[in-house]
């Protein structure tokens, strides 16, 4: 674990550091945007299981407020489009999850527990596992949840920290979270903040 935390310190005295303290202060005014912007933050991530997120984001930037408004019909049109891989299954569970937009909104801005928020979105929403609704949550300037894709799988397992697991179950998922939030006390940041640095360090880029 030294050899990555030396890493990661590394990191926060260079340029990028001042590019993830900008990603950060984004995703914490999300909300303030209202529920438009927010519901389109959670169709990103319905959109981003088992796609990249690089296109995901210029899908999501094309459709904007259509996430909202447009049929069934028309996002799948739209989808397949632009070259998005999974047109039928993601329009249709975007159009489901409209019904629970007013209640999105009420969790969110309640003072319930992130991690009770995100198993209740994991149950109600269709197309969010925990990588998922952990994603969102996170976009929308929630701190302390970890968003747990194969890149921080990788990168965990290449310092020898985690051997990487045949399945990501529930249990495995929060193993290795905590074992992130540990690492993550060992250089004094947020959750949030140390995704980005460990994406920077297997992608060389910083998404959302």
């Amino acid at each position: 674990m030294k050899e990555l935390l030396t890493s990661i310190e590394s990191l926060k005295d260079s340029n990028i550091s001042s590019v993830i303290y900008a990603r950060i202060k984004e995703f914490s005014e999300i909300r303030e945007f209202g529920i438009e912007k927010i519901f389109e933050e959670l169709c990103f991530c319905i959109l981003t299981a088992n796609c990249a997120a690089k296109s995901c984001i210029e899908v999501q930037k094309r459709i904007n407020t259509g996430f909202l408004k447009y049929s069934e019909e028309e996002l799948r049109s739209k989808f397949k489009e632009y070259g998005y891989r999974f047109p039928n299954i993601r329009a249709k569970y975007i159009v489901e999850a409209r019904n629970h937009v007013l209640d999105i909104k009420k969790k969110i801005n309640s003072s319930i527990d992130e991690m009770m928020i995100r198993e209740w979105l994991v149950k109600t929403i269709k197309g969010l596992g925990y990588k998922e609704a952990s994603h969102f949550l996170r976009n929308i300037g929630f701190k302390n949840i970890a968003i747990i894709d194969f890149h921080i799988i990788d990168l965990l397992d290449k310092f020898g920290i985690i051997q990487k697991p045949k399945t990501l179950t529930k249990k495995k998922y929060t193993e290795i979270e905590q074992i992130l939030k540990i690492i993550g006390a060992r250089v004094n940041l947020d959750l949030d903040e140390l995704d980005l640095y460990l994406w920077y360090m297997e992608t060389n880029e910083v998404l959302k």
